[in-house]
């Protein structure tokens, strides 16, 4: 049912040309028709080429400093972890990346788009609409495809695959206005909490200071928050936790033990379950994979 890496000359394979990387997974049906790909911390100034087929991106972790070109300058919006992106086919585009970046590109037949009769969606660039469904299929189906291969696991894999392709074919729709901060002055609110919580994951971060920095109540600051993000405070401060203990483990020596106490959380198996529950696997496991690699 899966294979990878998925065949060539394909949106994925010209994206891993122009950054002169490939993605850390890939993964295709046997027919071709789609492919869901993770590219993990490429930073700089980049121009794609025109891609075969439309393009769904989930952003997933990193900076919210990734801006697309927007007629004659760099794109006042930024996008954010828990934003998707429609990149339409044969569109030539540009990106600038300021910072580590975690994303999930997801592509379909260009033949499937037309038979649904939903070629509307993917006419136009939609930049870094909140997409907290899209985010959540994503991150499962990456945290299946780190266990090991099985009937089952593949079988659950084939049917989040369905469920994210549907959410693409159903376009941006569900991403109005009410639904998240679309203002430069919204968005710079909830930007300064991503970037404290970026620079320093490991501090208390209470509920009440981070209401205070985007300087809204905390009943309107969680509404906003979760509406832009699609997590809520706490839950994006877990995964920020948990990302800086990925780095972490894969680039030294430090102990788990040590790692979950200076990163905040109550105890080692605190951290092990909360590891286990984003990664699909314990620490120590992650930390064998990325030294073998």
């Amino acid at each position: 049912m899966l294979i990878a890496p998925p065949p060539p000359w394909h949106s994925e394979a010209i994206i891993a040309d122009t950054l002169q990387r490939g993605p850390e997974m890939a993964v295709s049906s046997s027919d071709g028709r789609w492919r869901f790909t993770r590219w993990r911390s490429f930073v700089g100034n980049y121009t794609l080429p025109g891609l075969p087929e439309p393009l769904f991106v989930v952003h997933l972790g990193g900076k919210p400093n990734v801006r697309t070109w927007d007629r004659d300058g760099w794109s006042e919006t930024t996008s954010f972890p828990g934003a998707a992106t429609i990149v339409p086919a044969t569109m030539p585009t540009r990106w600038l990346v300021d910072g580590e970046l975690d994303v999930v590109t997801f592509s379909i037949d260009r033949d499937d788009v037309r038979a649904a009769s939903v070629l509307e969606h993917f006419g136009k660039m939609h930049f870094a609409f909140s997409d907290p469904l899209g985010a959540a299929l994503a991150r499962q189906i990456l945290a299946e495809l780190y266990k090991p291969s099985s009937d089952g696991r593949d079988a659950y894999v084939a049917a989040l695959i369905d469920a994210l392709k549907a959410h693409m074919m159903r376009g941006p729709s569900s991403a109005g206005p009410a639904e998240f901060p679309t203002s430069s002055f919204s968005s710079y609110r909830i930007h300064n909490v991503l970037n404290a919580i970026a620079r320093k994951p490991e501090a208390d971060h209470s509920l009440d200071e981070l209401a205070e920095l985007a300087g809204l109540t905390r009943s309107h600051f969680c509404r906003v928050f979760k509406r832009a993000v699609g997590l809520s405070p706490h839950q994006y401060l877990l995964k920020a936790r948990l990302d800086r203990a990925q780095q972490i483990l894969c680039q030294g020596d430090m102990s788990i033990a040590v790692i979950a106490e200076m990163l905040g959380f109550t105890s080692q198996s605190h951290f092990n379950r909360a590891f286990r529950e984003q990664f699909g696997e314990p620490p120590s496991t992650h930390r064998k994979r990325g030294v073998r690699h």
